[in-house]
């Protein structure tokens, strides 16, 4: 099974990726890497954090000659903002005078509920797993995924369809949306400039304020055949293991896949996609089997029909504010502001990158399942030859 775990802290001295059940063979390019890693760290609204770290992934394992070998990838990603907290959060027991305690919880975060599960005295440990830096460590994971798929000729691309109350004006198609991760120049990642001009002005608005805004994300699958995922059991659907994984993903609050939202209040003629038949389409696709629109976002009873799958990720401001919200000291229990730390006014970009990670570690994994193969080879083969067998029907 293709699986992925992340260790380490926002200011600790590295974030470490650990990704297993790769097939042999795949190449990996630490250019494309590493610009992954990049994508994750712009947008308009950024913090100073992102003009402090420049990540990029250091392969430890795995990969051999530019390509994988079968066993685990390991990664790491050094944090240059340690220098700055290496005797404020050293593994060794240190002096605790050097201790930057977070003293009263930030509304939102998991400052609160972290410390009193973990019995400790304030956020500070809690905020330092509970950070999203720790989504970098996945978007070097979704790289190596990325590669994988695009073997087989899938794509994962996102953009952002909203801003605070600034939305995107009309559709967008696939290329659109894979041609925004070449941009030299990230904005608010989306595809339409008059559009994107109003979200910039809600960003800006919100840094006026002191305050902090979120938006909605959306990643689209390209080139992913039908029968991907089940039906059979409730944890093996694909929409809900994409529902999980995008969920999973901090300050994502809701998930949606296709015309999920819109369609709890629309009549079922309004919602699902008729069908056709056609012998051959004109990019050639396998399946002779087409719809007219694409509501159910590419996934038919937890498995993917041919279309493309769209999944939005419905993040919610971040919760760390220039004019803290009402608090209650750790110590004192006494009403106080809310601590403020260095932080964002926005990072949805940020977060439609890190959807894209988590989406494409997804749907490779279903992949795997579904075709298997110790080689990439191998995988491609049983690929090719299903793709062939669904042509038939």
């Amino acid at each position: 099974m293709l699986r992925f775990s992340t260790a380490g802290e926002s200011h600790g001295e590295a974030l470490v990726a650990l990704l297993s059940g790769v097939p042999a063979g795949v190449p990996v390019n630490q250019e494309f890497l590493d610009h992954e890693l990049w994508r994750r760290q712009q947008g308009y609204g950024r913090g100073g954090r992102m003009r402090i770290e420049r990540d990029t992934a250091h392969i430890l394992s795995g990969v051999r000659h530019g390509k994988t070998i079968g066993s685990p990838i390991a990664m790491t990603l050094a944090n240059k903002d340690w220098k700055n907290w290496e005797e404020i959060l050293p593994v060794s027991e240190g002096d605790p005078e050097k201790h930057k305690a977070v003293s009263s919880p930030r509304p939102g975060h998991a400052d609160l509920a972290g410390a009193l599960k973990y019995d400790f005295a304030d956020g500070r440990y809690v905020l330092e797993r509970a950070s999203a830096r720790e989504s970098a460590a996945r978007v070097a994971c979704g790289a190596v995924a990325k590669m994988l798929l695009g073997e087989l000729g899938i794509r994962v691309a996102s953009h952002v369809v909203r801003v605070g109350s600034a939305e995107l004006s009309r559709a967008a198609s696939f290329e659109e949306i894979a041609a925004l991760a070449k941009r030299e120049e990230v904005l608010l990642s989306c595809v339409d400039a008059e559009s994107e001009a109003l979200m910039k002005a809600e960003v800006d608005l919100a840094l006026k304020t002191g305050d902090t805004i979120g938006g909605i994300f959306e990643v689209v699958v390209h080139g992913l055949p039908p029968g991907v995922g089940t039906h059979t059991n409730w944890d093996e659907r694909m929409d809900g293991l994409l529902a999980q994984a995008v969920m999973s993903l901090q300050a994502v609050k809701a998930v949606e896949l296709g015309r999920g939202v819109t369609a709890a209040s629309s009549p079922g003629s309004k919602v699902h996609d008729a069908i056709s038949y056609e012998s051959e389409t004109a990019e050639g696709k396998f399946t002779k089997f087409t719809r007219e629109q694409n509501n159910a976002g590419g996934i038919e009873g937890g498995i993917s029909n041919g279309e493309d799958v769209v999944v939005r990720g419905y993040l919610k401001p971040i919760s760390t504010l220039r004019r803290p919200l009402g608090s209650v000291s750790f110590a004192t229990r006494e009403a106080t502001k809310a601590s403020y730390e260095r932080s964002d006014v926005c990072v949805v970009p940020a977060a439609g990158v890190a959807g894209e990670a988590m989406v494409a570690l997804t749907v490779a994994r279903l992949v795997m399942e579904k075709f298997g193969g110790d080689s990439l080879r191998e995988l491609q083969r049983n690929f090719a030859s299903y793709c062939e067998q669904i042509k038939k029907y």
